[in-house]
Order: structure tokens, then sequence, then C-alpha cells
């Protein structure tokens, strides 16, 4: 009785059989298909940054704090989380098709797995090749030869999503090049005064940054540059 009270209890851990090698093909299909929703969240970030418009946002906003020369503000975690959000409100009609054609009908059996994945790929295809260079996708179908895609059906994700990452970092520095345009005309006076001052000494970054946000508070920067990027997607 003493060794009982003794003995501490022992607490039984729930295992998990990763079993490739059973006879019953039912084991092995739920192993791998387990395998597959593992791999799926792992890569639900990269998912995310480059199927969406998360890519455009975020290089645009990292251009504009670049701009102004500010260093470490706004944070890395406002920016990351003004573009999460501003990728959720662009992508709402998306993922709202995807939720009514392909993950509902899936929770409640009236699609298989293989199905709900088809369904869910074709409005993110939708707006993928809305956004993509016909240069930009012809250069990775070529590649893979493949012939010319008649229909959005006869393109592959696995060329589409590439293209539209590469079409979405175009976009995003065409955007950043006119956001560096003024900065860069405020360094150049800021510069020459100085020097025709016989300022040589004084950096000419100190002196053009309280212009630089002076000038972005007045015309109300992020308001126009967040009013761009909803009007790039649209």
């Amino acid at each position: 009785m003493v060794d009982q009270l003794i003995m501490p209890a022992i607490t039984q851990i729930p295992g998990l059989d990763l079993d490739f090698l059973s006879e019953d093909p039912a084991n092995v299909a739920t192993t791998i298909q387990l395998l597959i929703v593992l791999t799926v969240l792992s890569l639900a970030p990269g998912i995310l940054i480059l199927m969406t418009s998360f890519t455009r946002i975020v290089i645009v906003l990292s251009f504009v704090r670049q701009g102004l020369a500010t260093q470490s503000m706004p944070p890395n975690q406002v920016l990351i989380g003004l573009a999460l959000f501003l990728t959720f409100f662009i992508m709402a009609p998306i993922f709202a098709e995807v939720n009514e054609q392909a993950l509902t009908p899936f929770l409640e059996g009236e699609l298989t797995q293989e199905e709900a994945l088809e369904q869910a790929a074709v409005p993110m295809k939708e707006f993928m090749a809305q956004h993509t260079r016909e240069k930009d996708l012809a250069l990775f179908m070529g590649y893979a030869g493949m012939d010319r895609p008649e229909s959005l059906d006869d393109i592959p994700l696995t060329a589409l999503i590439p293209a539209f990452a590469i079409s979405e970092l175009k976009t995003a520095f065409q955007i950043g090049f006119l956001i560096f345009v003024p900065f860069l005309v405020i360094d150049m006076i800021v510069a020459s005064v100085l020097m025709s001052m016989g300022m040589m000494m004084l950096p000419p970054v100190m002196i053009a940054l309280p212009f630089k946000i002076l000038l972005f508070v007045l015309v109300d920067g992020w308001y126009l540059i967040v009013q761009s990027l909803l009007l790039s997607f649209s």
C-alpha cells in the first residue's frame, strides 16, 4: 500500500503511428492524408505571400519607409501587420468564393478532397491571372514546354504562381520608384542649399528628414499610398 502511494502515476501519452508498410490500405491512405495536411500547413505562409496581394503591399510599404529614411520607423511589426490586414481586405471576395465553392461543400461531405482543391484553385487562379503579365507567364510556360493556353483551366499552378510572383515584384518596384522621386528631390534641394552655404560637414540626411516627414504628413501620405494599392488591385 505504501509502495503504491510512493509510486507516481504514469501518464499515458497517445501515440501517432505512421506505418507506410501496413497491409490495410485504409491506414496507409489516412497516413498519407495526414502528411499532406501537415505539408500544406507548413507551406501556408508561402502560399499567403506568393498567391495573394501581400507581396506588392509589403514591398511598397518598405519603399515608403526607406524613402522617408526613418530607419526602423514604422517598425517591421507594424508594416507586416498593416500588409496582412490590407491583404485580407483585398482578398476577402476571393476567400469568400473559396469558402462557398470549396470549403463549405467539403466540410458537408458534398465534395471529395481532390474536388475541393480543384474548386478552391479556380478563384485563386482568376485573381493571379488578372494581375500576371503575359510575358512572365510565357516565360515559365515556354520553359516547361507547354503549349499556349486557350483558357484559364489550361494554366497550371506550377507556372502561374512564379509568374504572378515576379509580376508582383515588378509592379511593386515601379510603385516604389514613383514613391522615391519626391523624397529624392527633397534630398537634392537640401544638399544644394547646404553646399551653397558652405556647410559641407553637416549631413544632408539629417536636415532633409524633417522636411520629408512634414511633406508626407501634409499630403496625407499613408492615405495616398493605401489608396494607390487598393486601386492597383481593382
